[in-house]
């Protein structure tokens, strides 16, 4: 099989194949998850959350992305790479995205970007796209202005409310973009969204009706104990396989289990005799 790219994405919808995509943040992972057939790596700003520590995605920069994203890179994988654009990183001015998105491919190697908005950005992913650059784009509730709407809640519950969002796909669609983020919607506002425009839609906590579908990794593994959304589904538990290994490691340790003589390295008997003075050296 060959590499995914934004033309079979592209494509997909009109075989009618879902899309699978999920985040990563390092080499192994993104081997794994394309050896699985995961059609898109999102190098996601919630890096912040699932590895930085931080309590939302507006303190990642440019260079944490980036230096992510290249990590992904190496792992090579066959499946499509998008970089997120952080917050702050092209709403300055379409110089300004367009340097910060050029960026995303030259230093940190990904295929295409992610751009949050639906509104004022349009202008801008229009730029991108026209700079030969690959767009993504995003709506519903984006992360970036949580502030904005006071917190993570449901967008798109009214009709006009839903109505703003299909505008901003079908702008966003001509502006350029090859598929577009749908989060935290109604399964009912999202359909409407999918069936407006000709690009893929990918949701996130916005139903069944999507082209695709998008986690972030950690959370359907189960490696937060107290971060469970409603729209994810946990595969695993993670977080219980780890503690139970590390809980194990360190009883061994502490009783001196751990390592044994299969786990280390000997010498010959002639030499660990030298060592210890039970053999006299050679002449």
């Amino acid at each position: 099989m060959g590499r995914v790219t934004t033309h079979k994405i592209r494509m997909m919808k009109k075989k009618g194949k879902k899309i699978v995509m999920l985040t990563a943040y390092d080499a192994p992972t993104a081997q794994i998850l394309s050896e699985c057939g995961v059609d898109i790596i999102l190098v996601g700003d919630s890096v912040g959350n699932s590895l930085l520590g931080h309590e939302s995605t507006i303190p990642v920069t440019l260079n944490d992305v980036i230096h992510h994203c290249a990590a992904v890179r190496r792992g090579n994988p066959r499946s499509l790479v998008v970089g997120d654009m952080p917050f702050m990183t092209y709403k300055v001015s379409i110089e300004q995205a367009l340097e910060n998105c050029a960026r995303m491919l030259q230093e940190g190697g990904a295929e295409a970007v992610k751009i949050e908005g639906g509104g004022r950005v349009v202008e801008t992913v229009r730029a991108v796209v026209d700079a030969g650059i690959p767009v993504m784009g995003h709506i519903g509730l984006t992360p970036q202005s949580i502030f904005e709407f006071g917190g993570y809640r449901v967008q798109g519950r009214t009709a006009d409310a839903a109505e703003r969002l299909i505008e901003q796909a079908q702008r966003l669609e001509d502006a350029g973009v090859f598929s577009i983020v749908i989060e935290l919607v109604p399964s009912e506002t999202a359909r409407a969204i999918t069936e407006s425009v000709s690009v893929p839609t990918i949701g996130i906590g916005a139903g069944p009706h999507c082209d695709g579908q998008v986690l972030v990794l950690w959370d359907m593994l189960g490696l937060f104990e107290d971060f469970k959304p409603k729209f994810v589904k946990q595969y695993a538990n993670i977080r219980r396989v780890i503690m139970n290994a590390v809980n194990q490691y360190a009883e061994e340790v502490r009783s001196g289990i751990f390592p044994d003589l299969e786990h280390s390295f000997e010498m010959s008997e002639e030499e660990s005799g030298r060592l210890y003075g039970r053999v006299k050296p050679p002449e």
